[in-house]
């Protein structure tokens, strides 16, 4: 071949199959250059093949509903039932059958920059999108278990589309007559739910920055509220805001002390 090593790895970076002929050539070359650009390439379809099976299992629950012919399947994900401050978010996505986002799953699997990239990605993709944000008066009033629960149901009013079935991770919604499963674990089990765990995970994120802005001291651009010893320092330092859910410990113990 009479191509450079940096001219055959740029070649290589744009092969998506294992019979493309350029790689079959690459394959007879003997520099060792070469050969180490094989290897990684071999690696890199491994990888894309475990990816691969990874989205079709996370499809199971969706493949099933369409080939009964529901189509319009919303998941359903909260965010932010654990920390100290600030809403409680969940999402609703409705995903097009033919929707395909290799590695995407439970956004808490993610980093910051991948869940940024798949959001935007659901949202030019989806068929609909819905959002619920509750705050901290209702999560204080309601307790989080409603609250999330409300936050969901406030999702799925936010659809565009009236989805068909539900998949809802880990939460039955009894006062909607959609027909639904809650899925324990199903942001790591259905693509549907991991989308809406995205979008409610970036929302909230975003949320919480902009109170870290407004709120220095607390850093929540940080932790997103959660009770980490930074924030449990700030709270000690600085005592509590609006934002600090009251029947939470310990903001219960320091409101009531």
């Amino acid at each position: 071949m009479s191509e450079s090593i940096k001219e055959i790895k740029e070649k290589l970076e744009k092969v998506t199959s294992k019979s493309d002929p350029f790689l079959l050539q690459c394959a007879t070359d003997e520099r060792k250059g070469v050969q180490k650009l094989i290897q990684q390439k071999e690696k890199w379809f491994k990888k894309q093949e475990a990816l691969e099976k990874q989205f079709l299992e996370m499809m199971k629950y969706e493949n099933t509903l369409y080939a009964k012919g529901i189509d319009l399947i919303a998941g359903i994900d909260e965010v932010g039932r654990g920390p100290l401050a600030g809403p409680v978010v969940s999402a609703a996505v409705i995903l097009p059958p033919d929707f395909r986002a290799l590695g995407l799953t439970d956004s808490k699997k993610l980093s910051e920059k991948k869940r940024e990239s798949y959001y935007e990605l659901i949202l030019e993709n989806a068929l609909a999108v819905g959002v619920g944000i509750i705050g901290r008066e209702d999560i204080d009033s309601l307790n989080i278990y409603h609250a999330t629960r409300k936050a969901m149901e406030s999702a799925i009013r936010e659809l565009e589309k009236e989805p068909d079935y539900l998949l809802i991770d880990a939460m039955k919604l009894p006062n909607v007559s959609i027909p639904q499963i809650d899925i324990v674990s199903g942001d790591a089990k259905s693509i549907s739910i991991a989308a809406a765990s995205i979008v409610a995970k970036v929302t909230r994120d975003r949320l919480m920055k902009k109170l870290g802005e407004k709120f220095p001291a607390y850093g929540f651009e940080k932790h997103m509220g959660y009770g980490t010893k930074e924030h449990l320092d700030a709270i000690e330092k600085h005592g509590i805001i609006d934002e600090h859910r009251r029947s939470f410990s310990p903001i219960k113990e320091y409101v009531e002390s």
